[in-house]
This record gives structure tokens, C-alpha cells and sequence, in this order.
């Protein structure tokens, strides 16, 4: 049974994160935006039933609730912590499937710079989005636009659209210079 060992703000101020002293997954990413893409996790859509809650991001030791920024953090807080600190170990889930990082078109794409850049992106910068709540997931590229999808905190936090997408441009652009980001 998963407990909580700490709150952390994330760079969204409309999104906390999470610490467990246990795993509540064993390395799967599970990323919900809405309650509908939840429905057939149940962790997940407990934590969709309270008000104001928009996003659910979560793995291993972690989860991050974004929410749509009408509630007090103080009032919702005692609200999210009795089900996570209930949460059993969750397994596979039916939904889960290996595009969390990389959209199908992405992983079966024989372009080399998307392998180079997935790499990049593993080694350089996913790692500093979950320590912030989040996680980003390549979509594709084509015409020499890389297209990202951010996760979690990342996906409606203010400094993703502008700080973090100029970064990895710019460490795209060492593998690519003609490469552009754009995010969706």
C-alpha cells in the first residue's frame, strides 16, 4: 500500500506531485488528460471523481494531479491523499500500451534521427520532466517537424510551451539543424 512521503509543487501551480514511500507501478507510465481516457483504470478514475481534477500522470513512486485551477490546493489536497495513500500496487492494465514516450508512427518510423532524438530525450530531458510532475511523448516527424505531446504537469504548465520546447530545440537542432518543435 503505496503512502505518501511527500508533496511537492511543480512548476505548474496547477499541479502537484506525489512522492510514495512504495511503487504504485513497476515502471509503467500511465498518463490520463481526461476521465474518459481513465475509465478502465480505477486508481486513475478515483482520482478523476474529485472535483476540478484534469490530468492524472503517474509511475512508480510517483503521481502528479493537475487540476483546472477553481480549487483551494489546501481544500483539494485532503481530498487526493486518502486514495493514494490507499492505493494498492497496480499491474498491467488492458490499456496499457508502449506509446507512452513515442506515438506507433514514431517507433516504427525508419527515419534515424528519431531514434537519435527518442535517446536524447530519455537520457536528457525526461528524466527533469518527472522530477517536475510530467513526461513527453514524441508524436512524429515530418517535413523536419518534430511533433511533442507533453504529459502530466508538463501539459498545461506555461514554461513547457515556451522554456522547455526551446530547449530541446536546440538540442534537436545538434542532431538536426533544420529540425523544428512544435508542441500539441
Amino acid at each position: 500500500m503505496p503512502k505518501i512521503a511527500e508533496i511537492e509543487r511543480t512548476p505548474n501551480p496547477n499541479a502537484m506531485r506525489f512522492v510514495l514511500k512504495e511503487p504504485i507501478s513497476q515502471g509503467i507510465t500511465r498518463s490520463y488528460e481526461n476521465a474518459d481516457q481513465a475509465v478502465k483504470d480505477p486508481f486513475a478514475s478515483q482520482l478523476f471523481s474529485i472535483p476540478s481534477v484534469i490530468s492524472v500522470y503517474y509511475v512508480d513512486h510517483y503521481v502528479t494531479v493537475t487540476q483546472d485551477g477553481s480549487s483551494d490546493w489546501n481544500e483539494l489536497l485532503r481530498k487526493l491523499a486518502p486514495p493514494i495513500r490507499e492505493a494498492e500496487a497496480i499491474g498491467m492494465l488492458e490499456t496499457d500500451d508502449d506509446e507512452v514516450h513515442a506515438s506507433r508512427e514514431a517507433m516504427e518510423s525508419d527515419d534515424p534521427r528519431l531514434k537519435q532524438i527518442n535517446q536524447m530525450l530519455d537520457e536528457q530531458v525526461r528524466p527533469y520532466l518527472l522530477a517536475d510532475g510530467g513526461g513527453l511523448k514524441v508524436l512524429g516527424l515530418i517535413d523536419n517537424v518534430l511533433r511533442v505531446h507533453y504529459q502530466g504537469a508538463c501539459g498545461t504548465c506555461p514554461t513547457a510551451t515556451s522554456g522547455t520546447l526551446y530547449a530541446i530545440e536546440s538540442m534537436v537542432r545538434r542532431i538536426d539543424p533544420e529540425i523544428v518543435v512544435q508542441s500539441v
